[in-house]
């Protein structure tokens, strides 16, 4: 006996960027084709998305800036003259960020200092 060779359907979502005049005429055009406009998703308030941010936004920057610039806290360390253990109190929320030192962190990764507030 033979087995069946149909696979079972997959899903799959389209964004396209257009005219606005051509709207209708694409939906009608996709409709055709089987597909079915879907709702939208509603979109998590990014408090819910990244609870992270809102216990300890600035080590959170922090963290980040230094892993995109490649940096070790070490290394982060030694470019700005901070010391290393205060780095680390500053990526977890133990050590606030004054002013003077947001900005000789923001001077070596590259970012607003403000960020780090």
């Amino acid at each position: 006996m033979l087995a069946p060779t149909k696979k079972p359907h997959t899903e799959t979502v389209l964004r396209f960027k257009g005219p606005k005049s051509k709207t209708d005429e694409a939906i009608k055009a996709l409709n055709e084709m089987g597909f079915t406009p879907m709702d939208e998703p509603e979109a998590a308030p990014w408090q819910e998305a990244f609870p992270e941010l809102q216990e300890n936004a600035p080590g959170t920057y922090l963290t980040g800036a230094r892993h995109r610039e490649g940096l070790t806290q070490r290394q982060l360390a030694d470019r700005t003259g901070i010391p290393q253990r205060h780095i680390s109190e500053m990526e977890n929320g133990k050590r606030p960020i004054g002013k003077e030192t947001a900005k000789k962190l923001a001077d070596v990764l590259e970012v607003d200092y403000r960020v780090f507030l």
